[in-house]
């Protein structure tokens, strides 16, 4: 199964029209990458807090389907996947009452923090990304979907 995180909307998600502001699905996302981590384990504070090694997202999009309310009660599933040794992404699925209302990407690149250049994924991220891919493939072998981890091939978008 891929990684859930359950989330309300809360009054601050939202804009003058009283539905999620665009920007803030991406925080909801990060939300459940967070979350995602420490459910593997890692120490937030050691991870984000004057680390070695850094993961900035370098690309992100979303695609709304439905608006996302005040109170609504979001199911946020994400599947990362390795790219290469110093990237990976995460895909992500948001639904309320089992109605998919928004998918989003983070793309993240490895980097050391003094240098600022590009470096092999720390071993960390690598077991993260191996734990929750074969959680994914689990799923997918259980007959979940014939797409990984339920998410529908790319040109079914």
């Amino acid at each position: 199964m891929p990684f859930t995180y359950n989330r309300t909307v809360r009054f601050q998600d939202t804009d003058a029209a009283g539905v999620v502001y665009f920007a803030n699905v991406l925080d909801i996302c990060h939300e459940a990458y967070e979350e995602s981590l420490e459910a593997s384990s890692i120490n937030l504070k050691d991870f984000f807090t004057n680390p070695s090694v850094a993961f900035p997202i370098v690309h992100t999009s979303v695609d709304f389907f439905r608006p996302m309310f005040g109170g609504d009660k979001l199911l946020i599933s994400l599947i990362p996947q390795k790219l290469g040794i110093d990237k990976f992404e995460i895909t992500y699925e948001i639904t309320v009452a089992e109605v998919v209302v928004a998918k989003a990407i983070t793309r993240h690149v490895c980097i050391d923090v003094n240098s600022r250049s590009k470096q092999e994924l720390s071993e960390e991220i690598i077991q993260w990304l191996e734990t929750n891919r074969t959680d994914a493939e689990k799923a997918v072998r259980c007959g979940e979907s014939s797409a990984v981890g339920g998410f529908p091939a790319v040109g079914d978008w």
